[in-house]
């Protein structure tokens, strides 16, 4: 049996967090000493490193509870169950990724587009392209010796 911080260490995890996920149900001490100290058995360790492994790869804690109802049926369910679990959650990181890609492209864009110099901001293009619906952007500044003079509204 492990108290509460000996599992924490074991796991490499804070105590707080032991205890955010008894409070949201995850996880529960298999009993309480006399003096009200939480222990946790090798089960119970083996279903936080459970959890934590399903955090590290991106499932929700509702998703981990769902995973955990399984993890306990495993006969009630079939492994598509699971499998469409993971693959939701693929096409979710897939459609984030996509996502991130765009915000990456606009924000190289919008660097390229500027020459960074000393000069006023008066005519940045950056602050330009985002008062405005420019698709691309360019320096306005007549005093500037950047070479982006592209420019197409969208």
């Amino acid at each position: 049996m492990y108290r509460i911080g000996e599992l924490a260490q074991l796991c490499a995890v804070k105590t707080d967090t032991l205890r955010f996920y008894e409070k949201h149900g995850l996880l529960a001490p298999s009993m309480r000493t006399d003096s009200g100290y939480r222990m946790y058995s090798d089960t119970d360790a083996n279903r936080l490193k459970f959890i934590l492994r399903a955090k590290a790869v991106g499932f929700t804690l509702g998703e981990i509870t769902e995973l955990l109802s399984i993890e306990l049926n495993k006969a009630q369910w079939a492994c598509a169950d699971v499998k469409g679990m993971v693959d939701g959650k693929l096409a979710q990181v897939e459609a984030k990724i996509a996502e991130l890609n765009a915000f990456k492209a606009t924000l190289e864009t919008l660097s390229h587009a500027c020459c960074g110099g000393p000069e006023s901001a008066e005519h940045c293009s950056i602050l330009a392209a985002l008062e405005s619906s420019l698709t691309e952007v360019r320096c306005e500044d007549p005093g500037c010796s950047c070479n982006h003079q592209q420019a197409g509204r969208s």
